[in-house]
Formats: structure tokens, C-alpha cells, sequence
């Protein structure tokens, strides 16, 4: 997983920014075992790069995945989004769900069909950032210059704005069933659903897995505490409000990611959103400490509308139990399913 290198005194790097910038997609999530990538080192550019989307890539990209098939949506700006979608497994169709993927630049496609096998009366439509194709394997350390230089909250945010929106109107279009709809967002990918799910219509809930709620800094300060780590946290937050180019390079991340992030509002949202919330997080999460999800769970209290808070023991940031061979991802969507079944009870009127 990438750390952030506070001074060159420190010839380790600081695993506070772990939580950040850990593997969260594709093979992190599933199975919590990506070896960590090289430390990447500190540098500005000479030339900041245009906010234009990463070419295409060479290689032809395939029409489908097992199970899923691949879809292009609008993003912001005449990008274009790839999104995977996939039907209901099992007969009869009964909700819908839209997942915003965590962090990194690999795809949910060499893993989506067995990822979300519990979701058997469910439709699943996948989110990927414009310049991410949804079959690379792609290590955090290796991802693309351009990657580097255009993610960031605020962009991703726009990208996926403009996706549900056409996806929406697609499916009007097309004269799709309204379904229930649930809207889910996998670590880093939970920072996105309060301002995306104005654009969902007939949501029925939002789903944060391995993301604490509190607003990203905070829950880095907290990480920082649990790691001893707060003077390389400090360090950092100097760097973010000083006057150094957007375009500089910190451990894999450019300095406007940081800043975005640094500032990216998300306690509030949620506390004040009006949707139903369901959490999900590991006892033995290494990258968010319990103390992040159990302040969340106490700002929570005062929602007006259900929330509900779920610690799998002994599982890891990607809800599994290794030791135990249980899949916690799967569990998540078995109280789905449970909810499926009977929506009157409300998505926490499902859970044991």
C-alpha cells in the first residue's frame, strides 16, 4: 500500500496515509492480500498536465466480462465512463444496485462476478473513473501518469454525477421496471453517496463498506493517533496548505488529490442525508480504526432516519475473515437480499 515520505529524514514511510491510498479496488477488496507496492517519491513535474481525459487504451477492450457485460456512460466534460452491468442472477427481479468502486486504478472486472455473486435478485451496475479501464490489473504503484495527475474527489464526483444521470434516462428510455434502489460506495468510493444520491431515483438506501463516515481528515488524524504517526500527519497537512503546484507528486497521489481530499466534507452529509444507512465494517480493519467508526456511530445517533452499524469480527478493510474462510462481502448482501424480500421493514429492519 502507498505511505507518504513526510521529510527525507524518514527513510520509512509513514503508514497513516494507508488508509488513503491502499489497494481498496479489485483484488484489496476481495481478498485483503495485495503485496504493498514500491514507495513512491516526491517530485513536481515541470509542466502540470491538462484535465483532459487519459487516451483510450491500445489494447481493444472486450464488449463483456463474465457475467457482466460492459456499458459506456457520459461523464463530465465528453469523458466517458465504463461501467459494468449485470442482471439478476435468480428470478424474480426485485431492487437494483449502483456501486461506486474504492480507490487505485485497476478494474472491478477480473473479479465482479464472484464479488458480487450475493446479489441474486439484484441488477448491479459498476461505476469506473473515466480513465480506468474495468479489466486492468493494475498495481497502485504502477498506475499511469495521467491517472495520477487527473483523480481527485471533486472530478470523480462530477464523472459519476453525469453517469447516473444518463444511466437514468437510459433506462426511462428504454422503459426499464422502476426498481428500489440501493447505492453503495466501497471505501473510498462511500465519500461520493450523499451528493450522488439525489441522482438515484427510488433510492431506497445507502450502503458505506470499510469507509468510517467521518470526513476524510479527520479519520486520517485518528489512523495517525492509532499509528503514532500525527507528526507525519501534521507534516502533511503543511504541505497541503502550502503553496507548492497541484501537480506535485506525494506517494502516488498529486498534491490537489490531497487537497481535495483534505477538505472533502462527508460527516454532515451523511448525519443529514435522507436515506436510510447501512454500515459495515472489520473488527481487525488496519487501514480506518474502530475509534473513526464508533464516532461516526455517535454523530449518527441523531439521524432522523434509520442508520445501522455492522462489525464483522475478525474481518479485514475488505470484510474478510481469512483465517475463518468467511467472506463478509457476501454476508452484506445476504441482508440485502433479506431486505428484498420485505422492504416494508426498512434496510435496517433486515439485519439480526
Amino acid at each position: 500500500m502507498q505511505r507518504f515520505v513526510a521529510t527525507t529524514r524518514h527513510p520509512q514511510a509513514s503508514p497513516v496515509l494507508a488508509f488513503f491510498v491502499a489497494a481498496v479496488a479489485v483484488a484489496f477488496v476481495l481478498c485483503g492480500c495485495v503485496a504493498p507496492p514500491r514507495a513512491a517519491q516526491t517530485a513536481e513535474p515541470s509542466t502540470v498536465a491538462s484535465p483532459r481525459p487519459a487516451p483510450a487504451p491500445t489494447v481493444p477492450t472486450p464488449q463483456s466480462v463474465e457475467g457482466f457485460a460492459l456499458q459506456s456512460l457520459p461523464g463530465a466534460g465528453g469523458a466517458t465512463l465504463q461501467a459494468l452491468q449485470r442482471a439478476e442472477r435468480t428470478a424474480p427481479l426485485r431492487y437494483r444496485v449502483i456501486v461506486i468502486p474504492g480507490s487505485g486504478c485497476a478494474g472491478m472486472g477480473p473479479m465482479a462476478d464472484r464479488y458480487f455473486a450475493g446479489l441474486l435478485h439484484a441488477q448491479v451496475l459498476v461505476l469506473h473513473k473515466p480513465w480506468v479501464d474495468p479489466q486492468a490489473r493494475t498495481a497502485p504503484a504502477d498506475c499511469a501518469r495521467e491517472f495520477v495527475q487527473q483523480d481527485r474527489l471533486s472530478t470523480w464526483l462530477a464523472h459519476a454525477r453525469a453517469a447516473l444521470v444518463a444511466d437514468a434516462q437510459q433506462r426511462e428510455r428504454e422503459g426499464a421496471p422502476a426498481l428500489p434502489q440501493l447505492l453503495v460506495g466501497i471505501s473510498e468510493g462511500a465519500e461520493l453517496l450523499p451528493a450522488l444520491a439525489p441522482e438515484v431515483s427510488q433510492l431506497a438506501g445507502l450502503v458505506m463498506l470499510a469507509s468510517s463516515g467521518l470526513d476524510p481528515q479527520e479519520a486520517g488524524a485518528l489512523q495517525a493517533q492509532r499509528l503514532e504517526a500525527q507528526a507525519d500527519w501534521e507534516e502533511l497537512g503543511h504541505v497541503v496548505a502550502g503553496r507548492r503546484a497541484d501537480s506535485t507528486v506525494l506517494q502516488g497521489r498529486s498534491l490537489v488529490y490531497w487537497r481535495d481530499l483534505w477538505n472533502w466534507p462527508l460527516m454532515r452529509p451523511l448525519v443529514q442525508s435522507p436515506w436510510p444507512l447501512l454500515q459495515v465494517w472489520g473488527g481487525d480493519d488496519a487501514l480506518v480504526p474502530a475509534a473513526a467508526y464508533e464516532r461516526f456511530a455517535q454523530m449518527a445517533s441523531v439521524r432522523t432516519v434509520p442508520f445501522c452499524a455492522r462489525r464483522i469480527d475478525g474481518a479485514d478493510h475488505g470484510l474478510q475473515r481469512r483465517a475463518a474462510g468467511i467472506d463478509g462481502v457476501q454476508q452484506v448482501w445476504a441482508w440485502t437480499e433479506q431486505w428484498a424480500r420485505n422492504p416494508q421493514a426498512g434496510l435496517c429492519g433486515a439485519l439480526p
